[in-house]
């Protein structure tokens, strides 16, 4: 019986990551390269093109039905076009959708990455089995999906659910996207890395500066810390702790999902924080939305592959539809089979 699975691309400002990957989640091929950022989108979706056939070497028996493709936003995922991400250089509406169906002669679906993140935890991982969910990553930034009755929560153009953009104080440094107090801008890893710099010295003996070689201190030096009980690593844990749980209220409030799930470097000390988030929670929340569970992500870093994967292999969405059938191939000729050894056509 021939095996059907999804070829998915996390296409990411810092690294390009291209999975093959089966109904059950499992990855079965992975590779991965620094992202050519700066260098256009000629150069990556080349990237693209000789990953896909890495991947695809790797397990050449496979029946492969499809391309999801997760990307930084924004982008129109019904149009398939990357309309301006800020992490790569040059991406100004570019139709990425239909250069890829031409170039490997499938089906393609683009999604937000974050959404697609949220897609995989829904499916396969902390999420599994609820109706609806939302999902926060707390990283460098703070962003995230929801998937509504089993279905991406879209909105206008695909821009729905900006989470780090929310505005929970009006106080604060100011956001990359120029406004004071956005969740982002209070309470990513970047954030709390930044108190934590502030707090310390380097050459002071701290634990915050020992475990960063006294160079400026990250959130998760300030998660290690505190499992060490440094007493200051505690604090800002804390603090960091009552912000997010100030975000989470809003989002129970905004989406009334069946469970919360954290993704990203800053849900490694979650457990840490589980108490102080609750205690807001209960604090702020309406009555009927206290109970929701808030609870750690499951698929790690291949989150967004396990979902953009999901994309074709169930039509998760409800948008592929729009962009088959899939006209006839120009990808590969016999220049670019020599070149990429790979010859991928619809199941």
């Amino acid at each position: 019986m021939t095996i059907q699975a999804a070829l998915a691309i996390d296409l990411g400002g810092t690294e390009l990551r291209v999975a093959l990957v089966d109904r059950d989640g499992k990855i079965l091929a992975f590779a991965a390269v620094p992202t050519q950022a700066q260098a256009g989108p000629d150069v990556v979706i080349g990237q693209i093109e000789a990953l896909a056939a890495t991947v695809h070497a790797e397990a050449p028996a496979l029946s492969i039905v499809g391309v999801g493709v997760g990307a930084p936003g924004p982008l129109d995922p019904l149009a398939g076009i990357a309309v301006g991400p800020p992490t790569l250089a040059g991406w100004l509406d570019v139709p990425l959708a239909d250069i890829l169906e031409r170039r490997l002669g499938l089906p393609v679906r683009l999604e937000n990455d974050a959404n697609a993140a949220a897609l995989g935890e829904w499916r396969f991982g902390a999420g599994h089995g609820a109706g609806s969910l939302v999902f926060v990553t707390v990283s460098t930034g703070i962003g995230g999906g929801v998937v509504v009755d089993g279905r991406i929560l879209h909105g206008r153009r695909g821009l729905a659910a900006e989470i780090g953009h929310m505005t929970i104080t009006n106080e604060g440094e100011r956001c990359v996207c120029g406004v004071v107090g956005c969740f982002e801008a209070i309470a990513s890893g970047t954030a709390l890395g930044r108190r934590a710099s502030a707090a310390t010295a380097a050459g002071d003996g701290s634990t915050l500066r020992r475990l960063s070689a006294d160079a400026e201190v990250t959130g998760r030096h300030v998660v290690e810390a505190a499992r060490l009980q440094d007493a200051l690593a505690s604090a800002l844990l804390e603090e960091e702790a009552r912000w997010l749980g100030v975000g989470f209220t809003n989002l129970l409030h905004l989406y009334s999902p069946d469970v919360l799930v954290v993704g990203g470097g800053i849900a490694n000390g979650l457990d840490l924080m589980l108490p102080t988030i609750e205690a807001t929670i209960r604090q702020r929340a309406m009555r009927a939305y206290r109970d929701v569970p808030v609870v750690q992500a499951q698929l790690g870093r291949h989150a967004g592959l396990v979902g953009a994967a999901s994309l074709v292999l169930f039509d998760d969405g409800g948008t592929l539809a729009a962009r088959m059938p899939v006209g006839p191939s120009t990808f590969p000729d016999t220049a670019e089979q020599d070149r990429h050894g790979l010859t991928l056509r619809p199941a």
